[in-house]
C-alpha cells in the first residue's frame, strides 16, 4: 500500500503499514513510524536514543462493512535536547485514546441523528464510549454559552424526570438556544445566571415569562430597565383552568340527573375554540345544550373568546380599553371565579399590555420543552446530570422527526 492511499484512507502520516489482518468483521492494520520520523514529542528534535516501545490499539473509521483497528507501535526516546524520555506521539489519536480523531468526528455526525445507544450498536463499542465523545464536544463547545448578545429572553420552568424535579430554563428568544439551566422554580434558581449577564454585560430589552411572582420580582430586581412581558399562551391557560373549575362547581351544586347528564364530558367542550368544534360528533349541539342550562357558565365561556381580543388591537391603547371593558364585564357577571380572574389581570396590566410593545412570547420555549420530553424519552432518561445539561444547551440544534 503506498504512503499516499494510506494517508488518505487511514489518516496516517509518517508511518508504514507493516502488515494487514482480515478477520470476520474485522480489520486490523499495524503500522509504525518511519525511522527518519522519529522525534521528540515536547521540542521536535530528532535528537533521540530508543528507550523501547509499546503497541498501541486504536479504533479507526469503519472501511465497509468492517471495523478498522490500527495496531500502532510507539517508541520511547530519550530526547538529548530536553534530557527526558517521552513515548512518540500518534497524530491521529489523542494520548490514552482508544480512538482515531476521524472516529470521532464520525460518532459526533451520528448522534446528530441517533441515540447514543443506537450509535453504540451500530459502531460495535460501548455506550460509555459514544456517551465520553459526546460529553467532551458538548463540553468544550456549549459548556457557557454566550451571553453579552442576548436581547430578548423567556424565563419558564420545566419538570423533568420522576419525583417532580424542576428545572428552570432561560432561553434566547432571537435565536432559540436555552443559555441557562438553573435546578429548582424558585428565584434562587437564577442567581448564577444574573451574575454571568452581569460580567458580559448584555443589554436585555425585554423578558417574557408567566405570572411567576417569583420570576417577576427577580427580574425587576436584576434588569429593572427590562419590560416584563406576560405570555399569552399562560394567561389563557389560567383563565381555561378557572373556567374548568366553575364546571366541576356547577357539577357539584346540580341537584337533578338531566343538569349532570348535560355538563358531564363537556370540559374539552369549553376549552375548545368554537370554529374547532365536530358537527360530525355533534358536538356544538352538546355545548350548546350545557350553556343554556347554565347562564354562569354561558357567560364565562363568552368572556373566554372575548379574552383572546386583547391581543388582537391595532396598538396598545385600544387595548387597554378593551382589558377594562373584560374586567367590568367580569366583575358584573357576579361568577366569583370570573371575579378573581378579572383582579389579577388588571393587577398584570403593564406586563400583558407590554406585548405591544415587545411581541414576544414563551412560545417558543415550549416548543423547547417538547423536545426536552421527547429528548429524554428517547434516552429513557440521562442519569448524569451534568450531560443532561449540556444536552440542553445543544438542543437548538437538534432535529427530532418521526421514522419508520
Amino acid at each position: 500500500m503506498s504512503q499516499q492511499a494510506l494517508y488518505q484512507i487511514l489518516g496516517l502520516h509518517g508511518y508504514r503499514v507493516t502488515e494487514v489482518e482480515r478477520e470476520e468483521k474485522r480489520l486490523v492494520v499495524h503500522a509504525e513510524p518511519q525511522p527518519h520520523r522519529v522525534c521528540c514529542s515536547e521540542c521536535g528534535s530528532r535528537d533521540v536514543n530508543r528507550r523501547g516501545e509499546t503497541k498501541r490499539w486504536i479504533r479507526n473509521l469503519p472501511i465497509g462493512a468492517n471495523c478498522t483497528w490500527i495496531i500502532a507501535t510507539l517508541p520511547r526516546v530519550e530526547c538529548r535536547v530536553c534530557g527526558l524520555v517521552r513515548q512518540v506521539k500518534i497524530g491521529v489519536a489523542d494520548g490514552r485514546r482508544t480512538f482515531t480523531h476521524s472516529f470521532e468526528r464520525y460518532v459526533l455526525g451520528l448522534c446528530k441523528q441517533m441515540t447514543i445507544k443506537g450509535v453504540a450498536e451500530h459502531l460495535g463499542v460501548s455506550w460509555d464510549i459514544v456517551k465520553d465523545i459526546h460529553k467532551r464536544y458538548l463540553k468544550k463547545h456549549f459548556s457557557k454559552p454566550p451571553l453579552k448578545q442576548l436581547r430578548h429572553l423567556g424565563i419558564d420552568e420545566i419538570c423533568v424526570g420522576r419525583g417532580y424535579r424542576f428545572l428552570t430554563l432561560v432561553l434566547d428568544l432571537d435565536s432559540g438556544a436555552i443559555v441557562f439551566v438553573g435546578k429548582g422554580k424558585k428565584a434562587a434558581a437564577l442567581e448564577p445566571f444574573w451574575r454571568r449577564l452581569r460580567a458580559a454585560k448584555a443589554k436585555i430589552k425585554a423578558v417574557a415569562m408567566d405570572l411567576s411572582a417569583a420570576y417577576r420580582s427577580a427580574v425587576e430586581k436584576r434588569l429593572p430597565d427590562a419590560m416584563i412581558v406576560f405570555d399569552r399562551f399562560h394567561i389563557i391557560k389560567l383563565f381555561n383552568e378557572k373556567l374548568t373549575q366553575l364546571r366541576r362547581d356547577l357539577y357539584r351544586q346540580a341537584t337533578d340527573d338531566l343538569h349532570k347528564q348535560v355538563l358531564k364530558g363537556t370540559r374539552w367542550l369549553l376549552l375548545k375554540n368554537h370554529e374547532n368544534l365536530d358537527p360530525v360528533k355533534g358536538e356544538p349541539e352538546r355545548l350548546q345544550a350545557a350553556l343554556k342550562l347554565n347562564e354562569s357558565l354561558a357567560i364565562a365561556y363568552y368572556l373566554k373568546d372575548d379574552l383572546n381580543q386583547l391581543w388582537e388591537q391595532g396598538y396598545k391603547f385600544p387595548a387597554r380599553l378593551k382589558l377594562l371593558d373584560w374586567y367590568h364585564q367580569a366583575m358584573a357577571s357576579g361568577v366569583r371565579v370570573l371575579q378573581d380572574f378579572a383582579r389579577t389581570l388588571l393587577e398584570h396590566q403593564h406586563g400583558i399590555l407590554a406585548w405591544y410593545d415587545y411581541p414576544i412570547s414563551t412560545g417558543p420555549l415550549e416548543g423547547t420543552n417538547n423536545k426536552i420530553r421527547t429528548m429524554t424519552r428517547l434516552h429513557y432518561g440521562l442519569r448524569d446530570q451534568e450531560f443532561f445539561e449540556l444536552k440542553l444547551y445543544q438542543l437548538h440544534e437538534t432535529e427530532y422527526a418521526l421514522v419508520g
